[in-house]
């Protein structure tokens, strides 16, 4: 299976029947349909549920769509990365990033790179760490922003400053809110809206193994409108919601605490293009 067979199969996707996708390739419907044939025959699978008038995918066919989508375009970014090494430094840097304050660290070297060198790009994917482990694996971005350990054998990292600390989202009506501190006790037999991240870091503390988890997250902002809602109380790091002013939110710290710095991480004995190494020395000259 070639990466243009690859492209045919999500142009048919794309635009809903086979057709369709042979007009905008600009190839015949006949061949089309015979390389897709071709394509399930390779795979002995099905791809494509027959008889509906647009493109239905079966299970076998989702699974093919995602790692399609994903070496297509590991592939395009390869091409534009042989391009980069070519000219000055430009090109782009493809960081993922769990949501903190530590992320000030990248933001404030991004920025530096950018006004010496204007050609270069950023590109910022918020994640939890497992989804950000799987993009740096899979070459879909260059570096991550993490919370937990890592193999040393195959990544390298620089910590960051910043000392993490969670706290509870809640209304400003709420109960709770009159306390200066939240406790496992309190929330016991509360609704807690936890992001999946650190929810083995909590369920498996015996203070905190007696939460009731009704709602797991990977992105912030979700979990505070939960809160705002009164679904329940979100767990966060401090600092990433704005509960000043007329916000109907406020935050208090917990009583006990899981103090974490982030890591920036990378692949070991990876060839960078000349822009994610210029931040990697930055990143390392600054934390080292």
């Amino acid at each position: 299976m070639d990466i243009r067979i690859m492209e045919y199969f999500l142009a048919v996707i794309r635009e809903g029947t086979i057709s369709s996708a042979a007009d905008a390739l600009h190839v015949s419907q006949p061949s089309l349909s015979r390389q897709i044939k071709d394509l399930e025959e390779e795979l002995g699978v099905t791809l494509f549920e027959r008889g509906s008038r647009r493109i239905r995918l079966t299970e076998e066919g989702m699974i093919l769509r995602r790692r399609c989508e994903e070496m297509v375009q590991l592939m395009q970014m390869t091409e534009s990365e042989i391009r980069q090494a070519h000219n000055s430094i430009s090109g782009d840097v493809r960081i993922g990033a769990g949501e903190s304050r530590s992320f000030h660290c990248i933001s404030r070297i991004a920025g530096a790179i950018h006004a010496q060198y204007p050609d270069i790009r950023f590109q910022i994917t918020s994640g939890d760490t497992r989804d950000l482990m799987e993009q740096l694996e899979n070459g879909l971005i260059d570096a991550a922003l993490i919370f937990t350990d890592y193999d040393h054998t195959q990544y390298q990292g620089i910590r960051l400053p910043y000392e993490e600390t969670f706290g509870v989202l809640m209304r400003k009506d709420d109960p709770l809110a009159s306390k200066d501190v939240i406790t496992a006790e309190d929330l016991k037999d509360r609704p807690v809206i936890l992001s999946r991240a650190s929810a083995d870091m909590f369920l498996s503390d015996p203070y905190y193994s007696s939460l009731s988890v009704s709602v797991l997250f990977n992105l912030i902002y979700n979990a505070s409108l939960l809160a705002e809602d009164g679904v329940g109380y979100a767990v966060s790091f401090d600092g990433l919601i704005n509960v000043s002013g007329d916000s109907v939110l406020t935050f208090r710290p917990l009583a006990r605490q899981f103090a974490l710095h982030g890591t920036v991480i990378w692949k070991k004995y990876e060839v960078f293009t000349p822009a994610v190494n210029l931040f990697l020395k930055r990143l390392t000259e600054e934390y080292q």
